[in-house]
């Protein structure tokens, strides 16, 4: 669509695995043109991470899923034409998006300076695992390895569960949305002030500032670590019930609510105080509420304006109408077949980002980007 936000500008996607081409995956359902460079022969380390084993011309979904609305050129960044070729790329671009660890993009000649002497105004973005010095900086920049090392899979849990990980690559997404709203700001100032920038985070600075709450809370209480409750934990700074119980046939979320109400509602003693004796009272709830379906639960909850949702598995989220009703699939066509995946979570002026086109294979359009600037 020619009124995205960002059309007309050209971004250079150098990024490899997750965090760094989400940014730019990001950028590319805004509108602006994604090239993705990548290394001849494999590419991107990612096509060939198998989380299953469903794949799509050879390629991961993870990589289908990351990369739509790109184009690819394979460069060699330690051959002298093929860096002159990524020079001159950069010299019109917009933005550069990049996630090598500390110090290889310099000295591949590659690096943030070597890119906006040759143009001033330009973007770079990069992400590393924990920053650019410091005694962590040569650890692997590992998702996994993010949550351990921020305390947010010490904070997962219930209190004799241990270290309890996310389910998902959290670390690396968080670093990419960071990173698309430092880029998006930077190209602010630049439209006001004419100067480029060159922006940064890391996984371990996004994974810090998604504990931005408790942490404030943490850190203004004395040092006290927070403790996890010993029944259906899910959130160590909140009283009872605020938690997730089994009924008869599931699972039932319930959020914060005064005792007394519940009390009178589930026909059950609920004498204590939220926080002291949470473990206690979320135990009486969790024997309570295990003699009903979720259906029963909720409407007798939700009649009395209780805050409380079952817990869906994907087959359950895909089948309501609730989420359908907010169009966020979509097919994208591949050389072999059409994909189904999702699409960008933001509408602008009702309309959501559309006319997606599938992850491109290695050096998909290296010929015809090299005679475009070369």
């Amino acid at each position: 669509m020619s009124d995205q936000p960002l059309d007309g500008l050209l971004v250079l996607d150098m990024a490899q695995f997750l965090s760094g081409p989400s940014a730019a995956l990001r950028l590319a359902d805004l509108g602006a043109r994604v090239i993705k460079v990548e290394r001849p022969g494999g590419g991107d380390i990612c096509r060939n991470l198998y989380l299953t084993d469903t794949d799509i011309g050879g390629d991961s979904t993870l990589f289908h899923a990351i990369n739509r609305n790109k184009e690819s050129i394979a460069l060699d960044y330690k051959q002298a034409a093929d860096r002159a070729m990524l020079l001159r790329l950069a010299a019109r671009a917009d933005v550069v998006i990049q996630n090598f660890r500390p110090g290889v993009a310099d000295r591949l000649g590659i690096g943030p300076d070597a890119l906006r002497a040759h143009n001033p105004r330009l973007i770079v973005g990069t992400i590393s695992g924990y920053g650019d010095g410091g005694p962590w900086v040569d650890l692997p920049g590992q998702d996994l390895l993010a949550q351990a090392l921020s305390g947010a899979m010490w904070l997962n849990g219930s209190a004799d569960d241990g270290p309890v990980p996310f389910g998902l690559s959290i670390a690396d997404m968080l670093a990419g949305h960071i990173l698309t709203q430092a880029i998006l700001a930077a190209l602010v100032r630049r439209s006001i002030k004419g100067v480029g920038a060159h922006v940064e985070t890391s996984l371990l600075e996004a994974m810090v500032d998604f504990q931005f709450e408790v942490l404030t809370t943490h850190l203004n209480d004395g040092g006290r670590p927070p403790q996890r409750a010993r029944v259906r934990n899910a959130h160590a700074y909140l009283g009872a019930p605020y938690g997730v119980y089994r009924t008869t046939d599931g699972w039932l979320a319930l959020a914060m609510t005064p005792l007394p109400r519940l009390e009178a509602l589930l026909d059950v003693r609920l004498d204590g105080d939220p926080f002291r004796d949470r473990d206690r009272l979320q135990a009486v709830l969790a024997d309570r509420l295990a003699q009903r379906t979720s259906a029963q639960w909720i409407a007798l909850l939700r009649a009395q304006d209780i805050w409380c949702a079952p817990v869906a598995d994907w087959p359950g989220l895909l089948e309501a109408e609730a989420f359908r009703r907010l169009d966020m699939l979509q097919s994208v066509p591949t050389r072999d077949r059409s994909m189904l995946m999702t699409r960008a979570a933001w509408r602008i002026d009702g309309q959501r980002a559309a006319g997606a086109s599938a992850a491109p294979h290695v050096d998909e359009h290296g010929a015809r980007i090299r005679a475009e600037f070369g």
